[in-house]
């Protein structure tokens, strides 16, 4: 199970550095606007937000990359629980306030997470 729950947070953390390219990177490109329905307009006038969001997903993405790669299994199952805890508030607060789609795209795979690392403690 604990090969499980380590794969579920590595593509948690995949996750959250895709988001940080596309906020910090490609918020006014094509494929940002296109990630987050955004006019080229709006896209120009929230670009500094989104990179300032897309800085917060890296913070999130390097404590899961820490969890994973900490030598103490007992430390790195707790630094596993606040990230991924961390991840998932987010995603029901995004979830809960600006687009639905959160849900499904960082609360759940955070949940399912959560979850494995909880059962393999």
């Amino acid at each position: 199970m604990t090969v499980v729950s380590n794969l579920l947070v590595a593509l948690v953390a995949l996750e959250h550095i895709y988001i940080l390219v596309l906020e910090m990177f490609l918020w006014t490109k094509p494929q940002g606007r296109k990630a987050f329905a955004l006019s080229p307009e709006r896209a120009e006038m929230t670009k500094v937000m989104a990179a300032n969001q897309g800085l917060y997903n890296g913070f999130l993405a390097a404590g899961l990359i820490w969890a994973l790669l900490h030598p103490d299994p007992a430390f790195a199952v707790q630094l596993k629980l606040f990230f991924i805890g961390c991840v998932l508030v987010a995603g029901l607060y995004g979830g809960a306030t600006a687009s639905r789609k959160i849900f499904v795209i960082q609360a759940l795979p955070a949940g399912l997470a959560l979850l494995a690392v909880l059962i393999a403690g």
